[in-house]
């Protein structure tokens, strides 16, 4: 499988829209800029080939078991067909279940710095966002405060939390005894646990990502999961994720409203070709893509170290983005956000729209071939041992 080809994108594609007029290089949003499965492929041009684009019956069993047999497949997670329920995308997911499970004043945890749409949604459904800072170690490493995390969930006003595992964006793939961390005090005090698991498939070589439910059996009816194959195959524009929940009260109230009430049931014809090619025919495919990811990640830490050594590259462990502290090269995150798309020509996700700890971090894409990358890295140590006045 090439993963060093060169594919041109529309101007529709949200990464790329207006990059190549201003010749800069995106790093940012988490898509890949390698072509999907061939499996994929073929799927969807029968389902062209089709030339009537009608009704489909979307959610039926054995799109469900497709599904299911995945995630046996690759995390022995068994969970009953009659528990998974369609969504468009994690992140419609995660505002509806806040809808479900909460009520407007509501506090709901999250643990920053991370995937910035969390906050944005709770804030959206006029909840209010509870930050537990990560700990943040001098050599790039993060781990949970579990002493503030206790003391926030403690709290009446607490519903629950968004667990994001891994986590997006400093890379961590969480240990069983962390999660079982987890889990307890979440039990304890009576609080469901919305776990963002998105990237579960882009995992680095020797690390394991653990369904959460599977770690806390017992507290599974509060545990609702979130997946998706769109990030794992490369197919977000096919909009198709994938909610699990085993609670029946949590199933009854997304059934009323979800299903009966908004009418989202069911991906479209072609998610729903992409989705049974992802989950059935595309696991090689999945593998080489995480050799690729593995590959590009030691390029740009030898780089860093040869070229930019004062750089703090957290260490990854999952998803294909990096996670990198260049406040020894520059001190003001708006004055670094300049520099990197004014003068170096990089796009990247500036650190702070993670979090206030995120200041003067980028969060970069490595999911591209490996010319692109190297363009990218050329760039970045171009402009950053300049003196910017």
């Amino acid at each position: 499988m090439d993963f060093e080809e060169l594919i041109e994108r529309g101007e529709d594609s949200e990464k790329w829209q207006g990059a190549k007029a201003k010749d800069e290089l995106p790093l940012w949003v988490a898509d890949m800029d390698f072509a999907c499965s061939d499996a994929i492929i073929e799927a969807l041009r029968q389902r062209v080939d089709e030339r009537i684009y009608g009704y489909t019956n979307g959610m039926q069993e054995d799109y469900k078991q497709c599904v299911q047999a995945y995630y046996q497949r690759h995390f022995h997670w068994h969970f009953p067909i009659e528990d998974l329920f369609f969504s468009n995308g994690v992140v419609q997911g995660i505002s509806l279940l806040l809808q479900l499970l909460s009520n407007e004043g509501d506090g709901v945890l999250i643990q920053t710095p991370v995937y910035h749409p969390f906050r944005r949604q709770i804030e959206a459904n006029r909840r209010c966002c509870v930050t537990s800072s990560l700990i943040h170690h001098e050599d790039g490493r993060y781990e949970m405060n579990f002493a503030d995390l206790e003391e926030k969930m403690s709290r009446s006003t607490v519903a629950g939390m968004i667990l994001c595992s891994p986590h997006n964006p400093v890379g961590r793939v969480w240990k069983i005894e962390e999660l079982q961390r987890v889990c307890a005090i979440a039990k304890r005090y009576h609080k469901w646990i919305i776990s963002d698991e998105i990237h579960c498939d882009i995992i680095k070589e020797g690390y394991v990502h653990h369904p959460l439910e599977t770690i806390a059996p017992e507290y599974k009816e509060e545990i609702i999961t979130c997946v998706a194959p769109t990030k794992t195959f490369n197919i977000a524009g096919a909009e198709c994720s994938h909610i699990i929940l085993h609670k029946e009260e949590y199933k009854k109230r997304w059934k009323a409203f979800v299903i009966d009430q908004l009418c989202i049931s069911a991906p479209n014809c072609f998610a729903l070709s992409a989705s049974k090619a992802a989950h059935a025919n595309s696991d090689e495919w999945r593998a080489q893509m995480n050799q690729k990811i593995d590959e590009n990640e030691r390029y740009v830490r030898a780089f860093l170290q040869k070229e930019l050594p004062e750089a703090v590259l957290s260490p990854r462990e999952g998803t294909y983005l990096l996670w990198v502290d260049l406040s020894a090269y520059e001190k003001d995150p708006e004055r670094l956000q300049q520099r990197m798309r004014k003068h170096a020509r990089l796009h990247f996700n500036e650190g702070i729209m993670f979090g206030e700890e995120g200041a003067c971090f980028e969060r970069i894409n490595i999911a591209c071939p490996a010319s692109i990358l190297k363009e990218a890295c050329h760039r970045l140590a171009v402009e950053l041992k300049k003196e910017r006045v």
